[in-house]
């Protein structure tokens, strides 16, 4: 019953969404037109919804009564701007189409998330109460595990893997930890902190394309010249916030983004193999030849 409940609050936080201005009438047509019930919503069952889809997803579901009452999401620019609200809806809303597809689980294929995931209540349940956490940790680049303390500020997920953001009173700095390297993790109750006022997480990350952030590098522009089947990718999804097209041939398009061009940024534009080069900067151009040039000294050996 629980789980019909929350599909109804998904499909009417997503039909008033995507419908803009609706009235309770047009709600209704959509609900019998999609085979939703055989019977219509009733007025009273409606506004329940209403305020269970309003509670669960943060949502302010107004009524313009000027022109007949049309219904709206009076912060749906919060939702359009990515954050933890779309995110969440889309989540949600998918995760429920799926239940509801059982019969065709052997033809939708999914992408792995690390076990890491099953830390994050922990670490959620610190971060509402500013407790301090004690984790043993891995990274992928040392051999051997350490415990130590750290004060959780945020999280991040990122290409299917968790990654906690929390300070090291150790470095005495903001460090990234991978939640799937995390072998051990446990709240110290009692120990608290107070996360600085000029912490913001979307700021933190904003000059960045991925997970390594934090590292002080200067923002630059960078131009990259895209193939014109790849430049299509690139407009569906773009690399970065600041990306921008602003040439188109037939045969490539160049784009820029202003961003700090760290390891990850360069992985990404060698994975695009030759239908992306990068034009400036200079160094940048460099680095990523000098890479492609030991990759294919690797390949050309007898």
């Amino acid at each position: 019953m629980a789980k019909n409940l929350i599909n109804k609050y998904v499909w009417l936080a997503e039909t008033i969404y995507k419908s803009g201005p609706i009235t309770f009438e047009e709600i209704n047509e959509k609900w019998l037109d999609q085979d939703m019930d055989d019977k219509p919503i009733p007025l009273r069952t409606f506004h329940k919804w209403r305020i269970a889809a309003e509670e669960m997803f943060n949502l302010n579901i107004e009524c313009e009564r000027r022109g007949g009452y049309h219904y709206y999401i009076d912060n749906a620019d919060e939702i359009n701007s990515g954050g933890l609200r779309n995110w969440l809806l889309n989540t949600i809303s998918v995760s429920n189409l799926l239940i509801d597809s059982q019969s065709l689980k052997n033809r939708i294929l999914l992408e792995d998330v690390p076990s890491g995931q099953n830390h994050l209540a922990v670490i959620l349940e610190a971060m509402k109460t500013n407790t301090q956490l004690s984790i043993t940790y891995q990274s992928y680049w040392r051999d051997e595990s350490n415990t130590f303390d750290i004060y959780p500020f945020c999280v991040k997920l990122f290409k299917q893997r968790w990654y906690l953001v929390a300070f090291s009173p150790y470095y005495d700095k903001v460090m990234i930890y991978a939640l799937d390297r995390i072998f051990n993790i446990k709240k110290l109750d009692g120990e608290t902190f107070n996360i600085p006022e000029n912490f913001e997480p979307e700021e933190f990350f904003q000059d960045y394309y991925g997970i390594i952030a934090g590292t002080g590098r200067k923002v630059e522009s960078v131009k990259l010249k895209v193939s014109a089947g790849q430049a299509n990718y690139l407009r569906s999804l773009p690399l970065h916030a600041t990306q921008e097209e602003i040439d188109v041939d037939g045969e490539y398009s160049i784009f820029t983004l202003h961003i700090c061009p760290e390891f990850d940024f360069q992985q990404e534009i060698l994975s695009n193999g030759e239908d992306m080069e990068v034009l400036e900067p200079l160094w940048l151009r460099e680095e990523i030849a000098r890479i492609v040039n030991r990759l294919w000294n690797k390949y050309n050996k007898k």
